[in-house]
């Protein structure tokens, strides 16, 4: 009878040590790591960096590996940022967050949220949902805060005062709030002021466009206590003198960025307000290098109230059909612009506008074209006199109007010489 052959036995290592150290080291051979690697010993700092690569789900995945791994992915570090995604599975194909680790975040990490973005479709359910976690982040100290509509703005379905309590948890909770973006939400008047007395010495940015409980007055607050305020975008009809001048006042830092949406959804049916020239001077001269972008989606009657005299914006996008006598004001009364977007026109050349703006908007450096009509010969003498400064210059072709000077052939290769690089005109613009 054959003796069984003894597995020699290490001294100190108990039989069930031996199967863990089974379990948790692998092989390597020849690979550089000279011999085995125990992935349960790896530091701490390695299994962070690893963890910081991974997608949220594989993340959890990795946490069940062992107690060590489980332990790094409730670190800290891997909480300050993150997006919760909430979506109905009936009106969206996005996946969303699961309610247990929504759960879990809110009992074990609500106070190491920092960066923090609701992203929800176009369900009244899922913004609910949004507004029912941000009332439970009693603990919070938040530094950013986003609520995105991937859709149909459904934030603004909410009611206004389930929509203002739970903002006010955040804003009175976080007090180092520097970033703000609740776009096509019910932010009122009441919940700025809560904002206001507890992160004004914080707050940097702030994006509000289409709130139409917000008024004048609750962002002239803002304005007026928020002296550290940098980035602003708003609506027009939310835009006054008074709220230039509190922005241009000695004790405010230069503001960099002011964005403002102008829209109208029936036509004939808004009225316009001017803004004065002395408003806006005394903006520029406060903030000389500010960033006055304004995007329009008017109709061509509405525009009548705009650029009558001269307007120190630096960026415009018309998001609808546009007149040549608006294009030649703006020639006349925007020196300071810089990007210049015309999504459609009509079939009136804009030779002569073109020429104009080049002319006398010598920061130009962006333009694009869509549905409008410009000869070759108007557009390469606009090129000319322009330059090399155009860095972006995109128009479609079907805008190039072919003439006795110059077909489309030998129009990118004139209009390439003097941008000094190659072009040609884009099938599909790329704004």
């Amino acid at each position: 009878m054959k003796r069984a052959r003894q597995k020699p036995v290490v001294e100190n290592e108990s039989p069930q040590t031996s199967q863990e150290s089974k379990k948790q080291k692998t092989c390597f051979c020849g690979s550089g790591f000279g011999g085995c690697l125990d992935w349960g010993s790896l530091p701490h700092h390695v299994i962070l960096r690893v963890f910081q690569f991974l997608p949220l789900v594989d993340r959890a995945r990795a946490s069940s590996v062992c107690r060590r791994w489980n332990e790094v992915f409730h670190i800290p570090d891997l909480w300050r940022r993150f997006e919760f995604e909430l979506n109905q599975p009936a009106t969206s194909y996005l996946k969303s967050t699961h309610p247990d680790l929504i759960q879990q975040i809110i009992k074990r990490h609500a106070d190491h949220l920092q960066y923090v973005s609701f992203k929800v479709d176009s369900s009244t359910e899922s913004a609910e949902a949004a507004c029912d976690i941000l009332s439970q982040l009693v603990n919070c100290s938040i530094k950013t805060l986003g609520l995105i509509s991937t859709a149909k703005p459904s934030f603004m379905n909410v009611s206004k005062a389930h929509f203002a309590s739970a903002l006010t948890v955040v804003f009175v909770n976080s007090k180092s709030l520097s970033s703000i973006k609740v776009d096509d939400t019910p932010l009122d008047d009441p919940s700025l002021k809560v904002l206001v007395a507890n992160n004004s010495d914080t707050l940097k940015l702030l994006k509000m466009s289409s709130c139409p409980h917000v008024s004048p007055a609750g962002i002239l607050c803002v304005a007026d206590q928020c002296h550290g305020l940098k980035e602003l975008a708003l609506n027009y009809y939310i835009l006054s003198d008074e709220l230039l001048l509190a922005l241009s006042s000695e004790k405010h830092v230069d503001l960099e960025h002011l964005r403002i949406d102008v829209v109208s959804e029936n036509p004939g049916q808004v009225q316009f307000h001017t803004i004065k020239k002395q408003s806006w001077d005394a903006l520029v001269r406060h903030s000389p290098k500010v960033n006055i972008v304004m995007y329009f989606f008017l109709y061509e009657e509405e525009f009548d109230a705009f650029f009558r005299e001269e307007t120190p914006v630096t960026h415009l996008y018309f998001g609808r059909a546009v007149s040549k006598a608006m294009l030649g004001r703006i020639g006349l009364h925007c020196p300071r612009l810089i990007e210049l977007v015309v999504c459609a026109n009509g079939l009136q050349p804009l030779d002569e506008e073109l020429i104009r703006i080049a002319q006398r908007c010598k920061h130009l450096t962006a333009m694009g074209l869509g549905e409008c009509e410009v000869t070759c010969r108007g557009f390469v003498e606009f090129v000319k006199m322009c330059g090399g400064r155009l860095t972006q210059l995109s128009i479609m072709e079907e805008v190039l109007i072919p003439d006795s000077d110059y077909s489309l052939d030998r129009l990118h290769l004139e209009v390439s010489k003097h941008l000094g690089r190659m072009w040609f005109p884009d099938m599909m613009p790329t704004w």
